[in-house]
């Protein structure tokens, strides 16, 4: 069986002779320095916007595709860790989304199929819409009543000069890592202790 090992991995399009093999330690410099350049150019008034929405909100609804889906259910975990009402959009037990309640929608693109189709009813139905994307100009985005961008590429571009990770992966990052930082603010804000938030946290494991 053949072996393979970190330096037989390339993503370029140059053959394997012409690429220099790069540590992990460089890979691991170049994930946070791209990290670090996109939450630095965050809004972060938009980000006030989502956490007044999640404290106001009767219930919370997250939703995303593919690894930005992974994401939305990281966040969803923390969100109910504040003692918030919150589903997990296609899972058995959501129940109907009501006004007064509030879908985050999470899409690079902004054009995800699922992700666009979800946003319509959630607001036909007369909830608020969060939409987290790297597309403001997107179908998704233009349905938001509150938009946070992040300055990631997609997963559809190929602009190394913007990230020289693989697809969506600085995006699916950069937006876990504001989701995180959203929850140690709220936390705080919400005057949560750590033993309050360990209450919370599943006794089923």
């Amino acid at each position: 069986m053949m072996q393979l090992t970190y330096r037989d991995i390339h993503y370029s399009t140059q053959t394997s002779n012409s690429v220099p093999y790069e540590g992990f330690a460089q890979s691991v410099q170049l994930i946070l320095d791209e990290n670090r350049r996109v939450l630095n150019e965050t809004v972060y008034a938009a980000l006030e916007h989502l956490a007044q929405a999640i404290t106001e909100a009767n219930r919370i609804f997250v939703f995303g595709g593919g690894r930005s889906g992974l994401v939305m259910r990281m966040a969803a975990m923390r969100i109910m860790h504040l003692g918030c009402q919150v589903y997990v959009v296609g899972e058995t037990i959501t129940p109907a989304i009501e006004q007064g309640d509030l879908l985050i929608t999470c899409s690079g693109s902004g054009n995800t199929g699922s992700v666009c189709a979800m946003a319509v009813t959630a607001k036909t139905i007369g909830a608020q819409l969060a939409v987290i994307t790297a597309n403001k100009t997107s179908p998704l985005a233009a349905l938001a009543d509150l938009t946070v961008e992040l300055a990631a590429v997609t997963k559809h571009e190929r602009e190394a000069a913007r990230s020289q990770q693989f697809a969506g992966s600085l995006f699916e990052q950069s937006t876990l890592l504001l989701l995180d930082a959203l929850f140690h603010v709220l936390s705080r804000t919400l005057n949560k202790s750590t033993q309050s938030l360990w209450a919370m946290h599943t006794n089923l494991e």
